[in-house]
């Protein structure tokens, strides 16, 4: 679903959608107004120029949509609707909420879950957060969307989020994983490493995709 024709063409349909030309969009989004012309999506070379991610959530805060309805559009334009499917989405300042996890960490989705279209990750299990506020900085900005596979395995080097045993939710750089201790690299610098006992975790899920 992620090529560049979608993406682009997922651009001009928020543009089309909020009445907007491609030019207009960019305008709004406080961008050259020649950001988005057809001339800009390739090089003289024939080589593929993609919109930045921080276009792309530029655009997303100037029309006031929100990123479900910017990736309901990216689905329609793919052209893979009947390949894409719904998956669970909560703030993920929410997350660390009682109640709205079972124990293996899966989303009781019956306790304030959003839905999102999103192609099919070939994991019925997987779930999204949206980042608010700059916690998660210089990594994940205000409004990204991660989504998360729960069936995915953990590697050195995997962008996760844990779930500590007395609620507290972190997202963080796996860097090892033994028998015994999960040992986490913090986005900011200035917050370092940490490293739990294994039997502190109630469950660990990779980031396998994020908007930006």
């Amino acid at each position: 679903m992620l090529t560049h024709k979608a993406i682009w063409a997922a651009i001009d349909g928020l543009a089309e959608r909020y009445g907007l030309t491609a030019s207009g969009l960019a305008r709004r989004a406080g961008l050259d107004p020649t950001t988005f012309n057809r001339s800009k999506r390739e090089a003289l070379d024939g080589r593929q120029r993609w919109p930045s991610t921080e276009s792309i959530a530029k655009v997303i805060e100037a029309t006031g949509a929100s990123i479900g309805e910017f990736m309901d559009v990216l689905v329609d334009s793919s052209g893979a609707r009947g390949s894409a499917f719904r998956i669970p989405m909560l703030n993920f300042n929410q997350a660390a909420t009682p109640g709205l996890f079972d124990d293996s960490g899966l989303p009781l989705t019956q306790h304030g879950w959003e839905r999102v279209p999103f192609p099919d990750l070939s994991d019925d299990l997987a779930y999204a957060l949206e980042v608010t506020g700059e916690s998660l900085l210089p990594v994940y900005r205000d409004s990204t969307l991660l989504v998360l596979s729960p069936q995915a395995p953990t590697r050195r080097g995997d962008r996760v989020v844990l779930r500590h045993l007395s609620g507290e939710l972190l997202c963080r750089q796996l860097l090892r994983k033994t028998l015994t201790r999960v040992e986490l690299l913090a986005f900011d610098p200035a917050q370092g490493e940490r490293s739990l006992d294994v039997s502190d975790v109630a469950w660990m899920h990779r980031i396998v995709w994020a908007s930006q």
